[in-house]
């Protein structure tokens, strides 16, 4: 897929700029062309003659050398490439390819460019999360811009979330992903309007646990951290969907560029499903609890001589009522099953009860780390059979199966 393709890479100002060289290494690796730009504030990191060396062309600096001027314009230099990734794209980057800025080489070649633009955010959690940056990266992803990351994780400051800049192969799938389509864009009309695997499209995703209330400080929940939900809205959003997620209680941030509903129960999550639709894709990724409290206590139940009786009722399933919407049913409709045994047999038997498209199946045994890790190890079943996935990390996971259902779509229509 990047066999000749030719990458400008902006690097950015930040201390993930040093995973630029690795990421200049694996492009070629696999047969692309990279030429390089370094902001005055990369230069502090990571040095011209590094990579220089890596990517085998002349390191460009300066708008106004003359020299580079009349070697290679900086028009001529945004159009020659195939695509632009900005790696890091820091919050000042971002902010100025958001407002149309101009004032040095990265943003004046950004500007100018008529092919598609590929970002990797980096940068400390509360810039990233900072309403500023949220609007940023709204206007980007709606101007077409393209992003891969960021994700959580810790960083050179002590402090740990998200922000942290996508590793090198999962900025090489993006592009790759990104190629597939043609990389140029019909001047003058719709000029920054990027062609997007699932753009004008709606997702619905659910993510995390639900909780039933026992009584006011007790309730029945399941084990879900929401990382892998999340990442799959973000995933859906950077390919040009208008993603709704349905959340339950969770202690990791609100995707950018994603309207989030938040919820406690799973009668809650059903509503908030129902109202969200029309949608071409619905994505159950939350681990719904399978059972509630009947009668919920209005005050704390207090220890006796006895354990207290609670009477159950069975939750409703919403993967199961959203697939078998007679009027409305989303094209696409995705299940997870978490197991602990027997993983492919039970998703199997899941597909087919549920009546849905795909299952994402995983194994949640004792030593996994899934619930709540930063990784994930999938298996796909759809009635074609079942692929398994190496283990990578949420967000790679995320990216690859919002791919997967997006050529799925394109073949139903």
């Amino acid at each position: 897929m990047l066999t000749n393709k030719r990458i400008l890479l902006i690097i950015g100002g930040g201390i993930a700029a040093f995973k630029a060289l690795d990421l200049i290494r694996r492009l070629r690796e696999r047969g692309a062309h990279v030429r390089c730009v370094l902001t005055p504030a990369a230069a502090h990191f990571v040095t011209p003659l590094s990579v220089a060396a890596l990517s085998g062309d002349k390191v460009y600096q300066d708008l106004f050398s003359l020299t580079d001027e009349a070697e290679m314009g900086h028009i001529e230099l945004s159009r020659d490439a195939d695509l632009l990734a900005v790696v890091p794209a820091t919050a000042d980057l971002l902010a100025k390819l958001a407002t149309g800025q101009a004032n040095d080489l990265a943003s004046t070649l950004l500007l100018a460019t008529d092919k598609k633009v590929l970002a990797a955010p980096a940068m400390n959690l509360r810039m990233w999360l900072q309403p500023a940056t949220k609007r940023n990266v709204a206007q980007l992803r709606e101007d077409g811009v393209l992003f891969v990351g960021p994700v959580d994780g810790s960083m050179a400051c002590g402090e740990y979330g998200p922000g942290r800049m996508s590793e090198p192969l999962e900025i090489v799938a993006a592009i790759s992903e990104a190629l597939k389509s043609d990389t140029s864009i019909p001047l003058p009309a719709n000029v920054g309007q990027f062609a997007q695997s699932l753009r004008g499209k709606r997702v619905v995703v659910t993510s995390g646990p639900t909780h039933e209330p026992i009584d006011p400080v007790r309730y029945i929940a399941n084990r879900s951290s929401g990382r892998q939900g999340h990442a799959i809205a973000t995933a859906a959003a950077n390919a040009g969907a208008e993603v709704t997620l349905v959340s339950g209680p969770v202690t990791i941030d609100d995707p950018a560029g994603v309207r989030t509903i938040h919820i406690e129960t799973a009668q809650e999550m059903l509503r908030a499903v129902k109202a969200a639709l029309p949608a071409d894709i619905f994505i159950a990724a939350a681990a719904v609890a399978d059972w509630r409290v009947t009668t919920k206590n209005d005050n704390k139940i207090k220890k006796g001589d006895t354990a207290p009786v609670l009477q159950l009722a069975e939750n409703p399933d919403i993967l199961a009522t959203i697939a078998g919407l007679s009027d409305g049913r989303p094209a696409l409709v995705v299940g997870f099953a978490a197991e602990t045994q027997d993983v492919t047999e039970n998703a199997l038997k899941k597909l087919a009860k549920k009546k849905c498209d795909v299952i994402v199946a995983n194994d949640v045994g004792a030593g996994t780390d899934v619930m709540g890790g930063l990784e994930n190890t999938v298996h796909i079943v759809t009635e074609a059979g079942v692929e398994t996935w190496p283990k990578m990390e949420k967000s790679a996971v995320a990216s690859r199966l919002v791919g997967l259902l997006s050529d799925m779509l394109e073949r139903r229509q």
